[in-house]
């Protein structure tokens, strides 16, 4: 079976179908299949309750996710959940006291076979599909699987450095990422590897065009501006220019045995909003990456594997 973070099976033909009748889900049940549904409303216990068409389906507090029977998650875990998708098995059906129908689910079943199943087996330079929660001022958190959560640290974001993540992500934003490393259960994220290498994304742009930025730092001998996730130049100083902005550039020269792109800003725009990079890797797994160009002195890369990969813990 296939895992994905929540929200990608909601809508699918097979997860509607399961949910059809009393007979489907009564399958479902027996099959152990996962399923997924919209939280509609967090009781004063904590637990979630769901619809699934008709039926009602509750999620009791220590079935709403890995960690809260043990005391190793905060039940803010459960309570974030309303409105929206929630993975999880059929426990057992049956009918309350009026003779109505309902469920009892387990998402916390549902990760914890996401994690024997398939996140147990993922090693360092393993790419995988993941979906944003939330962001923190030191890096994203993502869905890897059945609501199962890694970070990507915000130097692993790109190579162009950010002020924080919400630079780069919005909350729900689909993307790829790289597992950087695996140590004593904990699955830490890369992206950067993914935005292409130096002279990829150099190759981009030509000496003598004019193009946009984004301002991401402004010192005394210079102000860098992004061109691209994984690549920024530095700029001649200029006065009144602000991080954040969106500035046109001049490109005086473009150095690939020096990684060095100088620019001449020609004007500054208002705040920039920020669109999807560009994935130049489309493989599932990369044993190395490097940035920097070949025939530079200066030598960027990542070598995945480095730090013993050790089981997902339950």
């Amino acid at each position: 079976m296939t895992y994905y973070p929540e929200g990608h099976l909601l809508k699918t033909k097979e997860n509607l179908a399961a949910m059809h009748s009393w007979n489907t889900l009564a399958e479902s049940m027996k099959q152990q299949r996962i399923l997924e549904a919209r939280v509609q409303l967090c009781d004063s216990s904590h637990n979630l309750i769901v619809n699934l068409h008709g039926v009602r389906g509750i999620i009791p507090r220590e079935e709403g996710a890995l960690g809260i029977r043990e005391g190793t998650v905060r039940d803010i875990a459960v309570i974030t959940r309303v409105n929206r998708p929630v993975s999880f098995v059929i426990d057992r059906m049956e009918k309350d006291e009026t003779g109505t129908p309902l469920l009892w689910l387990s998402r916390r079943k549902a990760q914890e076979r996401c994690q024997q199943e398939y996140l147990s087996s993922l090693c360092p330079g393993d790419v995988i599909p993941a979906r944003v929660t939330h962001l923190e001022p030191f890096g994203a958190f993502v869905d890897i699987g059945c609501g199962n959560i890694a970070l990507i640290p915000i130097d692993s974001i790109s190579v162009s450095r950010i002020d924080h993540p919400c630079q780069r992500y919005h909350v729900d934003d689909d993307i790829r990422v790289v597992v950087k490393s695996i140590h004593d259960g904990r699955i830490t994220l890369s992206q950067k590897e993914l935005l292409g290498t130096w002279m990829e994304n150099a190759n981009r742009f030509h000496a003598g065009e004019t193009t946009t930025g984004i301002v991401r730092s402004v010192e005394n001998y210079g102000i860098f501006v992004e061109l691209a996730p994984n690549l920024a130049g530095l700029a001649e100083w200029k006065a009144d220019i602000h991080p954040g902005h969106l500035v046109s550039v001049y490109i005086k020269s473009i150095v690939p045995s020096r990684m060095k792109v100088k620019l001449i800003i020609i004007e500054e725009f208002e705040l920039s909003p920020f669109c999807a990079p560009t994935i130049f890797f489309q493989g599932d797994h990369m044993d190395t990456f490097l940035y920097s160009p070949p025939l530079c002195e200066k030598r960027i890369e990542t070598i995945f594997g480095q730090v013993p990969c050790s089981p997902v813990s339950n």
